[in-house]
């Protein structure tokens, strides 16, 4: 298990839900943390709380969705903080509506904090990593991105997306030899509220998971360089299913009721 003392850990969406939990996690263990998020109270509560533990936590506004903002912000951490050694791309938004009761809008903008700025953020640090030939980069997917689901249009689209990036920027990595270390995420629904109202037929196969221990094993699946973390296991079965026929493998998704889970969604409260 690797040391993060003194280690510079940046996770986008880290005011609120799993994020905020794992910046306090990297904290503690020692590392100079950095989170971005869009809620000033919130940025002003997560330095607040560094500083009551004697922890470095430092608190920036940043849109991921917005490139520039992106590119700003990275100038000034790299300025105020110094180089990343850890990036968690853990921002994340969710429309939950059918496809065609979803504003262009609110599409748009899922794809762009979603998928669009993993682009931003890794261009805008991995440079630095792989000078240094160090680093390690973590991608908050989804099992929505192993699976599309009703009510999930974009989101889904979105999650796809940011696995097949993962996958191909380790890729890229791979071949290039470098010691940059990459870590991919795809949890099931998890009560932090960004999916209040969503069900499961069988919490013991597919739990609504926890935000504290779900944050917590991410955190420990970075400390040991884990490439894939599906959370829970069972989640795994779907790369087998798909070499069903159609027709099965639409019927066991039914029946397992995965594609009902979002009938009664109501989000998180604004």
């Amino acid at each position: 298990m690797k040391s993060v003392k003194d280690k510079i850990v940046l996770i986008t969406g880290g005011t609120n839900g799993i994020g905020r939990i794992m910046a306090l996690d990297f904290a503690e263990r020692g590392a100079k943390v950095v989170v971005w998020g869009r809620n000033p109270e919130a940025l002003r509560e997560m330095e607040e709380a560094g500083r009551s533990k004697g922890r470095f936590i430092k608190a920036m506004g940043c849109d991921v969705s917005d490139r520039a903002a992106v590119y700003r912000a990275a100038d000034q951490v790299k300025k105020e903080a110094g180089p990343v050694d850890i990036l968690i791309n853990n921002a994340g938004v969710v429309s939950g509506a059918t496809i065609l009761d979803t504003p262009d809008e609110k599409i748009a903008n899922t794809i762009a904090v979603n998928t669009l700025a993993l682009f931003w953020t890794t261009k805008a640090f991995l440079p630095d990593m792989l000078a240094r030939n160090e680093g390690h980069l973590v991608t908050i997917a989804s099992a929505a991105g192993i699976l599309g689901v009703t009510g999930l249009a974009d989101y889904s689209a979105s999650k796809f997306g940011a696995f097949g990036y993962h996958e191909a920027i380790t890729m890229e990595l791979q071949k290039k030899k470098t010691a940059v270390k990459t870590t991919l995420v795809c949890p099931y629904y998890i009560d932090t509220g960004m999916f209040e109202g969503v069900k499961t037929r069988f919490p013991l196969l597919l739990p609504i998971l926890k935000s504290e221990n779900t944050a917590r094993r991410i955190v420990k699946a970075v400390l040991n360089n884990r490439r894939l973390l599906v959370m829970p296991s069972f989640v795994r079965n779907i790369f087998w299913l798909r070499m069903l026929p159609a027709s099965l493998f639409d019927g066991t998704i039914g029946f397992l009721g995965i594609n009902s889970t979002m009938d009664h969604f109501t989000g998180r409260k604004q």
